[in-house]
């Protein structure tokens, strides 16, 4: 088992959460407290997530990576209101939703994996 900070969808949830940190520095304050934050806990949920799922066993990961797909498209769903808002730009849209669809393909082959691992 690689240590949780090694794993590659780690480092992508990493890069996404510190992504959402920069993407909040500039909305406005009322909208910085709610959707701004709400997109960053839950960045930084998935990246605990893949923790739990990383040291879970056998089947026991695909609770924890069901969660992770699931925030994933909780986030892209917010970041899509924030571009349609204009609280962020296309582009900084557009990087947001290559690190998330990246997540989510290293996510669902990691599930399909654990899946078919014998129970632990």
């Amino acid at each position: 088992m690689a240590l949780h900070h090694q794993l590659p969808i780690y480092k992508l949830a990493s890069d996404l959460a510190s992504l959402a940190t920069d993407l909040i520095k500039n909305m406005p304050r009322d909208l910085k407290r709610t959707l701004g934050e709400k997109v960053l806990m839950e960045c930084i949920d998935v990246t605990v997530l893949i923790l739990r799922a990383n040291v879970a066993q056998g089947r026991g990961k695909v609770p924890h990576i069901e969660q992770i797909l699931e925030r994933i498209q909780v986030i892209q769903l917010m970041l899509r209101l924030s571009v349609d808002k204009r609280l962020i730009s296309t582009a900084q849209f557009a990087r947001a939703v290559e690190i998330t669809d990246s997540v989510g393909r290293q996510a669902t082959g990691w599930k399909k994996h654990a899946a078919t691992s014998p129970a632990a």
